[in-house]
């Protein structure tokens, strides 16, 4: 009978005719003898079939379409895009990360512009290795090898391009205030396992001297001074006017921490989930909700202008003998690492910037600080050297 709709006023649709309920009679009574079933009943049963035929020979919109690109940041023809921008794709539907990753690419000309390509869901997103070109044209392609989960390929290549016009980060740095007048800033204690070498002046608030262990103290009026330390070491309990100024001080080094932990709208959100490792971080503003990690080499590359800021809900760690390289004239003063957790930087690692640490910094044997360690408990060293940034 090939029956394809039954309608609600009794009538049926085959083949685009139109035939009345009542001319199928016989038909359906066969169907019932047949069967050994009343006639209504077989009359639903063909209804039934009936309507799963319709169904698959129209499979409805949706997963079994051709995926296509439906957004992107920057959008097409976008001018003065910050030479630090993480590119955004978004698609029609969630997408199969492999085939994406491995089609879409980033040109500038003719020459393939080196970074990394993720995947999640229906967004598609490239990190470049090292800063756009300010000036330059820049044009990105997704070819037909990119496919959704249900395996549905685009049934075209899709591309749009933008131009660099930013030359410099848009982030303001964070202000130390007074924190920054100390290499080494602590509440409740500095711990020292002999022998380091700290270039510039150390302070403990509201602990006192005695909570600054292993550097061989002199003591002087309001200061004091070490053989390990070029510069002098303040706590709480000297003379005036250390107190008020330590006070002000760990004061000033609060609201930086806050100020840090406070900056919205991340030009990049859990980048590589917390591993740094390999990784060349461009200027921004960078989110992880989680531990970061380095367990092996990475680059901070920019110009002398730029700025960074690292927030870290969690704890942050580098592994032994990780090197933190600065490249393109980015300086350590311009790095902020705003730090939830502790901070623990590995045997022989050479670290850079200034760390903001809620909880604690340790810096195990030989391990080297280019910035300021700036902690709201305690800071603990071990044969390090500690350099204030210029």
């Amino acid at each position: 009978m090939n029956l394809e709709k039954v309608n609600t006023t009794g009538t049926v649709k085959k083949s685009g005719y139109i035939h009345l309920f009542k001319q199928q009679t016989s038909v359906f009574n066969a169907f019932a003898r047949f069967t050994k079933v009343p006639a209504m009943v077989a009359l639903l049963s063909i209804m039934l079939i009936a309507g799963c035929k319709k169904d698959d020979e129209n499979p409805s919109p949706g997963s079994n379409d051709a995926p296509v690109v439906i957004a992107t940041s920057p959008s097409n023809n976008a001018t003065g895009v910050a030479r630090n921008k993480v590119i955004a794709v978004v698609f029609s539907q969630e997408m199969d990360a492999p085939t994406v990753n491995s089609s879409l690419i980033v040109k500038q000309g003719t020459s393939t512009v080196s970074g990394t390509v993720s995947t999640s869901g229906t967004t598609a997103t490239f990190t470049p290795t090292a800063l756009f070109t300010d000036g330059l044209i820049y044009t990105v392609m997704i070819s037909t090898g990119a496919k959704s989960d249900a395996g549905k390929a685009m049934l075209s290549n899709s591309e749009f391009s933008f131009k660099v016009g930013s030359g410099t980060s848009t982030l303001d740095r964070v202000e130390l205030g007074t924190a920054g007048n100390y290499v080494i800033l602590a509440k409740t204690a500095i711990n020292n396992g002999p022998t380091s070498n700290i270039v510039g002046d150390l302070a403990l608030s509201p602990a006192a001297t005695s909570y600054i262990t292993g550097f061989s103290l002199t003591n002087a009026t309001g200061y004091a001074t070490s053989s390990q330390v070029t510069g002098k070491l303040f706590a709480a309990d000297m003379a005036a006017p250390t107190p008020i100024n330590l006070t002000t001080a760990v004061g000033d080094m609060t609201t930086a921490y806050n100020d840090a932990a406070g900056r919205s709208t991340p030009d990049f959100l859990a980048l590589n989930n917390g591993n740094l490792g390999g990784k060349t971080l461009t200027p921004g503003l960078y989110k992880w909700t989680n531990n970061v990690t380095a367990p092996t080499n990475f680059t901070i590359s920019g110009g002398a202008d730029d700025i960074w800021i690292f927030q870290v809900a969690g704890n942050l760690s580098l592994a032994s003998a990780v090197n933190v390289t600065l490249s393109g004239g980015a300086q350590a003063k311009n790095i902020f690492w705003q730090v939830a957790g502790t901070v623990t930087i590995g045997t022989n690692a050479k670290f850079k910037g200034i760390i903001l640490s809620k909880t604690g910094i340790t810096l195990q044997t030989g391990a080297t600080l280019n910035g300021r360690a700036l902690a709201q408990t305690a800071v603990i060293l071990a044969g390090n050297t500690v350099t204030q940034p210029q």
